[in-house]
């Protein structure tokens, strides 16, 4: 993995404003639906190479593929995972009342009113029932798909010049969250098979040459979700996801590993957003080189000074949000400056890598930002870097 050895390098966590033709299709795909597939892979090798092109041509040092094969970082797995099938139970999704809902009820529901009125520019409305279960024994049946993601990825990143890719992969835990178990005896025997099934989909990205990163959000959303709880509970239950985790990347160089946690709500009070000082000494013990964490929304933007009492572990690198997914505001890019510069005075320098708090269209439900800004944000964020390594070298 790439460290910021001469200037302060330069990432994303992952999702990048699809062109908004891509997404019926792709999100057919994910559904299991019918599309026509040569028109589709011809459009995400188009997409990937723009995408992978356009990171490059504003500065971006570690790029991806924008997450343009999938309709989501979530629903891509549906079609790479056996033992999926229809269910006669269905699953209705409901609004989850969070503890920021609870305490936030009228703005949460006058945002819902406000989105239910906005045009989809997917053309698609909400999935309303899932009746989707583990019904049988699990595996990786996507070998096909990873593999095709993969040779778009390579042939697209062989015309830019970048200092490394890096694709995305569900963690067991959010997988293991979305479809009910009507099979396994018991929760271990699940998380377990979950595990074993997405370390194949894993040892594909690096041995392709990529980074992986892990999307985690699960990790830390549990807490807001879940007002029940107290910490304790939550500290047990994302202790029990980080074992689960490390058996997933089992066999894989941690440095070639980074890991990415979010909080799965964007716009919105995020009053009761978890804090880090209540789960980084847990989250540390993930099998990763690298922890991408939001930290650049207002938040989050105070918690760089708690690395002045965790100490990184040796031969780790941060890549704290230095530009934020869920502000429209775009950063400038002294103010990207001054937080690249806060934490390398914590961590230092060689142990930090800029980047954003989270993707920039991480669903097919729509951009958290307008795509003109979420790019306008990246540039900021390149910029600042140059001048925060102008300050620390």
């Amino acid at each position: 993995m790439q460290r910021s050895t001469d200037r302060i390098i330069t990432t994303h966590a992952g999702s990048l404003p699809r062109p908004p033709e891509l997404l019926p299709a792709l999100t057919a795909k994910d559904e299991g639906q019918p599309y026509d597939a040569p028109a589709l892979a011809a459009a995400v090798h188009t997409s990937v190479l723009e995408v992978v092109r356009r990171q490059a041509e504003i500065g971006l040092d570690v790029i991806d593929d924008g997450e343009h094969s999938k309709s989501s970082f979530t629903g891509y797995l549906r079609t790479r995972i056996g033992g999926l099938a229809q269910t006669t139970t269905p699953y209705r999704q409901t609004i989850t009342r969070t503890r920021d809902y609870l305490a936030f009820t009228e703005a949460y529901e006058e945002t819902a009113v406000v989105l239910a009125a906005r045009p989809s520019k997917q053309g698609r409305g909400p999935r309303g029932v899932r009746n989707t279960a583990f019904t049988g024994p699990i595996s990786y049946v996507g070998q096909r798909e990873v593999s095709a993601d993969l040779a778009v990825f390579t042939d697209a990143l062989a015309t830019v010049d970048a200092r490394e890719g890096f694709v995305t992969a569900l963690s067991p835990g959010n997988l293991a969250g979305f479809y009910r178990n009507e099979y396994y005896a018991n929760e271990s025997e699940f998380f377990t098979a979950v595990a074993d099934a997405l370390n194949v989909e894993y040892r594909a990205i690096v041995d392709a040459g990529f980074v992986l990163q892990v999307d985690d959000p699960r990790l830390v959303t549990h807490w807001d979700r879940h007002p029940g709880i107290d910490l304790a509970d939550c500290r047990h239950f994302m202790e029990e996801q980080v074992e689960i985790l490390n058996h997933a990347l089992r066999g894989i160089p941690e440095d070639r590993i980074r890991y990415h946690t979010c909080y799965s709500t964007n716009i919105a009070p995020r009053a009761h957003d978890l804090e880090l000082r209540d789960y980084v000494d847990i989250m540390l013990r993930i099998r990763a080189g690298a922890y991408s964490i939001e930290a650049a929304n207002p938040r989050h933007d105070h918690e760089w000074a708690i690395w002045e009492q965790v100490k990184l572990p040796e031969g780790k690198l941060l890549i704290p949000g230095v530009v934020s997914h869920c502000v429209s505001l775009v950063e400038h890019p002294e103010l990207v400056a001054q937080r690249i510069v806060r934490y390398a005075q914590v961590v230092g320098r060689e142990n930090v890598i800029a980047g954003s708090d989270c993707g920039f269209a991480s669903s097919a439900a729509g951009d958290e930002v307008h795509p003109d800004v979420a790019w306008a944000k990246l540039e900021a964020l390149v910029a600042g870097a140059r001048l925060a390594s102008n300050a620390l070298w």
